[in-house]
């Protein structure tokens, strides 16, 4: 009896470390009110690039030259992945996204927030709001970043999607 209290005690805390592992897409408000601030997750990750050397993961302009192209190609196959989910824009929308990555280049988050001011004249509905985040979180749960580094590190960056 006493084994199989342990056994299930060991199987729920591999289930739940299991659980807070997987990668997680959410807007920053929502990232926020379940205690994942930016301040938090920042002196987690390091910096992918700064201004100050010593606070950046790729330094070299060889490295910093390919960051950018593993993040291009991570939106481009982001996009190719929306289309071929029958995700339609219909008009440009600009994003901003803040991704953090483990070492291997495994997603843990990724924090995103449309950027809308009253009186666009293409509103997101929250149908499409929600499509997105169904299919990002879908996107991110097995995406392999095509760079790796020696520390956890966090890239963000203004996008604009379309179809």
């Amino acid at each position: 009896m006493k084994s199989s209290v342990i056994l299930c005690f060991l199987l729920l805390c591999l289930s739940a470390a299991s659980a807070q592992k997987r990668p997680l897409a959410i807007t920053f408000q929502k990232a926020e009110k379940q205690g994942l601030t930016i301040g938090k997750l920042d002196s987690i990750y390091k910096s992918a690039v700064d201004t100050n050397p010593e606070k950046a993961v790729f330094v070299s302009p060889e490295e910093q030259k390919k960051l950018i192209s593993a993040y291009t190609t991570l939106l481009q196959d982001l996009g190719k992945y929306l289309h071929e989910n029958n995700f339609k824009w219909e008009h440009p929308t600009k994003c901003f996204n803040r991704i953090y990555f483990q070492p291997n280049g495994k997603i843990d988050y990724f924090l995103y927030n449309f950027i809308q001011k009253p009186g666009d004249l293409h509103p997101i509905s929250d149908e499409k709001r929600a499509a997105f985040d169904e299919l990002l979180n879908a996107f991110v749960k097995n995406y392999q970043f095509k760079l790796n580094a020696p520390v956890k590190f966090a890239q963000c960056s203004p996008v604009t999607y379309a179809d």
